[in-house]
């Protein structure tokens, strides 16, 4: 059996540079293309625009401690820079939808992720990773909201004028530094104000108190693992699930092995088992719940294990959950029906 899936995260409009048309012809570089996930049961995820630095800066190199790594973040961006750059990402996402003949097809409500689960299409949700390209007055979160924008990290791992994120430390707790700044929190008030869900990957631990006490919606991480297993920086801490949980929210359990956030070694490892991302699903719904936990892969966003490949590998995942007891129905809340859930509670 093939389960529709909604996944909560990739990076995949970053492997477009030639064209979207190489989308729906096949990218062997790449995690995603339509011929594989429509093989795989992809029916919809959240695509990001992610805006990285300029080929100028000097990209921080990870170094060692006694323990494990870290990796200093690169420099804040210029709002300039990060504007044209997201205008850039969105253009290419609303081309994905144009020259599909049908096949992909922009969701910007839930009625529109429903028809692409019960159907043979893929819906793509509009996500901003790294609020950068937004300015302090907010005039272009508006803009973008009318492009299609239904999802927003206020924050990746550096600092911006609404926030910081965490540095990929390992060992090590998410609490790292500030929280929201002013700004910030008018961009979560905004946001509550759309209906444009806010998620809290790579958002620090002040941060996402400071989110837990004014946003009025469930909170969600769309690509975190638990913290209690791999204690990187990324990983939520038992209390963080407990209240994504109260929220009736929902995380997005990643796949990531560099920077490794699924073993509890921390090192990278492409060679670790489905079994250690299964770990993970498991914590969380024996913890809080099956509702609150979903698929988040950040597929072309960072390297997954071998054994995994691609979207492809999704099927083999459910798989082992199912021989672990699973059933059918828990499996559609994992996979697609608790995004659904939370999609209708935060969407306007």
């Amino acid at each position: 059996m093939t389960y529709r899936f909604i996944d909560g995260h990739n990076d995949t409009l970053m492997q477009l540079d030639h064209g979207v048309e190489d989308f729906f012809k096949g990218i062997n570089s790449s995690h995603i293309d339509w011929p594989r996930g429509k093989k795989a049961g992809f029916a919809a995820g959240f695509f990001a625009v992610f805006c990285p630095n300029p080929f100028t800066d000097p990209t921080p190199v990870a170094f060692t401690t006694s323990k494990g790594y870290e990796k200093p973040l690169p420099k804040p961006l210029t709002y300039s820079y990060a504007s044209n750059y997201t205008i850039k990402m969105i253009g290419r996402f609303l081309e994905l939808e144009r020259k599909s003949n049908g096949r992909f097809n922009i969701a910007r409500t839930v009625e529109d992720v429903e028809k692409s689960i019960k159907g043979k299409g893929m819906a793509g949700i509009l996500h901003i990773e790294g609020a950068e390209g937004i300015d302090e007055n907010l005039n272009a979160l508006y803009v973008y909201y009318e492009a299609g924008l239904r999802s927003l990290g206020p924050v990746w791992s550096r600092a911006n004028i609404f926030g910081e994120g965490v540095p990929y430390r390992f060992p090590s707790s998410p609490d790292t530094g500030p929280g929201l700044t002013p700004a910030g929190r008018n961009l979560i008030s905004a946001c509550n104000e759309l209906g444009i869900m806010v998620d809290l990957s790579h958002l620090n631990e002040r941060g996402f108190w400071d989110v837990q006490k004014l946003s009025h919606a469930p909170l969600v991480a769309t690509h975190s693992n638990a913290h209690a297993i791999c204690p990187v920086t990324r990983n939520l801490t038992d209390k963080q699930i407990d209240a994504i949980a109260d929220s009736n929210g929902l995380i997005g359990v990643t796949y990531s092995i560099n920077p490794n956030m699924v073993s509890p070694d921390g090192k990278n490892n492409e060679r670790a088992p489905l079994t250690e991302i299964t770990r993970h699903i498991h914590y969380i719904a024996e913890r809080v719940g099956i509702e609150h936990v979903a698929l988040g892969s950040d597929f072309d966003g960072t390297r997954i294990p071998l054994d995994l490949k691609d979207v492809t590998g999704v099927p083999r995942l459910l798989e082992l959950l199912k021989k672990k007891g699973w059933t059918d129905e828990e499996l559609d809340l994992l996979t697609y029906k608790n995004w659904l859930r939370v999609l209708g509670d935060t969407w306007k």
